[in-house]
């Protein structure tokens, strides 16, 4: 299990003091979290707001309506009690900034991980196909033998050319899987830490769909010269 980000009570004052920076309504929040932990941590509405509810039921911050949002300030008494505890601020930016570095290095390990299971997927299935091969033109020769066939160098030239392309397919199509993966999960990493921070713009999905829909008939267009 992961352990929590932010130890009980720090996320509490950790709010307090970004009120004090500025006005801000609960998805602000939230951002300003994101881009402390470099986009590796996102809170959930779940976890902002009700504890902003709880620090306006103490009367340490206010909120007002803003259009159709609701912006949270801090109130005399939030920075009363925020003064009285700034010492321990430094002690909940050492707790983010090891959350931090546990986060990204979980990240690294799944990407790890991934990448070792599917290089050793890969490796398995080339030693399958080889062995299938080999056991195939081995099935062969002695039913020749048994038959009495005679095979000419050609023809046996040809049988093995034919048993070396299927395992090299096998090859390209695991080695196609990881590349894909490794695309799949570099794209998906960069995107969910860009959407913390809100630079996702609609035409970034339709250039990836239109690149990704030319990609694909790449392929189609080499599979079918073949």
């Amino acid at each position: 299990m992961t352990p929590p980000v932010f130890a009980h009570g720090s996320l509490r004052l950790y709010l307090l003091a970004l009120l004090e920076e500025r006005p801000r309504h609960g998805y602000e929040l939230i951002q300003a979290l994101s881009e402390r932990f470099g986009g590796t941590y996102s809170p959930s509405a779940g976890t902002i707001y009700p504890r902003l509810s709880k620090l306006e039921e103490e009367g340490l911050v206010t909120k007002s309506s803003d259009g159709r949002k609701t912006v949270y300030e801090i109130t005399d008494a939030g920075r009363t009690e925020l003064d009285a505890r700034r010492h321990e601020l430094d002690a909940i930016e050492d707790e983010v900034t090891d959350s931090v570095r546990r986060l990204a290095e979980g990240v690294r390990a799944e990407v790890n991980d991934a990448m070792r299971s599917l290089r050793a997927e890969l490796a398995s299935a080339a030693r399958e196909a080889k062995r299938a091969a080999n056991s195939a033109t081995a099935s062969a020769a002695a039913s020749d033998a048994r038959a009495g066939s005679t095979t000419t160098v050609g023809d046996a030239g040809d049988s093995r050319t034919g048993v070396d392309a299927r395992v090299e397919s096998t090859r390209a199509v695991h080695e196609a899987d990881l590349v894909l993966n490794e695309f799949r999960q570099l794209v998906r990493t960069e995107l969910r830490t860009q959407a913390n921070h809100g630079l996702v713009p609609p035409e970034t999905v339709t250039l990836l769909k239109a690149r990704l829909a030319q990609v694909h008939a790449d392929v189609i267009a080499t599979l079918t010269r073949t």
